[in-house]
């Protein structure tokens, strides 16, 4: 039994708490304003995806991938189809795999858009959080004309696609590129450069490579920390070695490299690098059939593997295990944000109340794929 010194102070934060990002609920331990030692409590949005996975066949599982990180479910299927396929030793079209990477990238900035807008929100700038929602919402509406979702899409399905592009979906997404360019320009304006925004973030919640590398942090809050290290370009799937893209990393601009603006601002430079790779795959993009190498039946041969993917949070893999049936044994995911979570404590200790909030808006969690 712990025992605490009458200075101290336990507080709870959340479930309920706004700025949580989700149900969470946090147990600072205090010493006036200064935080000892924080805590995480999960499980309060139970999804059991990984055993729901075993009463499913392979294709059925595809809707469930969704309701984990319910910010990035294109992402989620993206790597569910893959690692499915590379048991089945299929190859799917050339223009299935521009469909994925040009899906995937939308998901990515639509992500990142909810991350960095909220973030603002959470340090109190509320126009920003507009910019970043009215331009998410033309990247759903191009969700919605393809497969008619906007949150959970059930649309890359193992062997191919749910459905081809819209008639208009490749004028309306080129159409969308320069707006958003510009309003970039305007987030940077409006809040990453903002005088009270710096000082709430810069230096605030460092998180050193070493600790990083250590606690098995992947993504931007990696790459924030200074280590060049993306699957897109280190572990290849899909066709992204065909497309010419950066990966930025922190720099320390405004204080030490790894702080809390540096994942802020990671992630509004990971949305010019996907554009950049929207641009070319809108013009690259060949012709062909869709659902040609979807297989009647799906039933993987006796054995396991594990594949990965860079989803918006980090690394998202799959590790299934097959007996040979028409339902997987086992679905074990590595799922980034339960990873990040785990950073909290260290991230915090030092720093006073009003910068966690700061410091877990940085992190960019999702509790769906914490509690899957």
């Amino acid at each position: 039994m712990s025992v605490l010194k009458t200075e101290e102070m336990i507080l709870n934060m959340g479930p309920q708490h706004p700025s949580t990002h989700g149900v969470l609920r946090l147990e600072l331990e205090l010493d006036g304003e200064l935080i000892i030692d924080v805590k995480p409590h999960v499980g309060y949005l139970h999804r059991c995806f990984e055993k729901h996975c075993e009463a499913l066949t392979y294709p059925q599982i595809v809707p469930y991938v969704d309701r984990m990180d319910y910010l990035a479910a294109m992402y989620n299927e993206f790597g569910y189809a893959v690692t499915v396929e590379r048991m089945l030793g299929i190859q799917v079209p050339e223009r299935v795999e521009y469909i994925r990477v040009i899906m995937g990238e939308f998901q990515r900035i639509a992500s990142h858009l909810v991350a960095v807008g909220t973030y603002g929100l959470d340090i109190g700038a509320f126009t920003p959080f507009l910019y970043c929602f009215r331009d998410r919402e033309r990247i759903l509406s191009l969700f919605e004309m393809t497969c008619g979702a906007r949150l959970l899409y059930n649309y890359i399905w193992v062997g191919g696609l749910s459905h081809d592009l819209h008639p208009d979906f490749l004028r309306l997404a080129k159409e969308f590129l320069p707006d958003f360019k510009n309003t970039l320009s305007e987030l940077n304006n409006l809040l990453s450069y903002n005088k009270i925004f710096t000082e709430r973030t810069a230096n605030v919640g460092v998180l050193p490579l070493d600790t990083a590398i250590n606690y098995g942090v992947t993504g931007p809050n990696l790459r924030a920390s200074g280590l060049k290290w993306d699957l897109r370009k280190d572990d290849p799937y899909s066709i992204y070695d065909k497309f010419d893209f950066d990966i930025p990393v922190g720099q320390g601009w405004y204080g030490t490299v790894g702080d809390c603006w540096d994942r802020y601002y990671l992630r509004v430079l990971e949305m010019e690098q996907s554009v950049k790779i929207l641009e070319q795959a809108l013009v690259q993009i060949p012709d062909g059939n869709i659902s040609e190498a979807i297989p009647k039946r799906i039933k993987p041969p006796e054995g396991q593997i594990y594949t990965r993917v860079e989803n918006p949070r980090g690394e998202l893999g799959y590790f299934i295990v097959s007996k040979g049936g028409l339902q997987p044994h086992r679905v074990k995911v590595h799922a980034p944000s339960f990873i990040h979570l785990g950073l909290l404590g260290e991230l915090c200790k030092g720093h006073f109340v009003a910068d966690v909030i700061a410091i877990l808006g940085s992190i960019d969690i999702v509790l769906g794929e914490v509690d899957r």
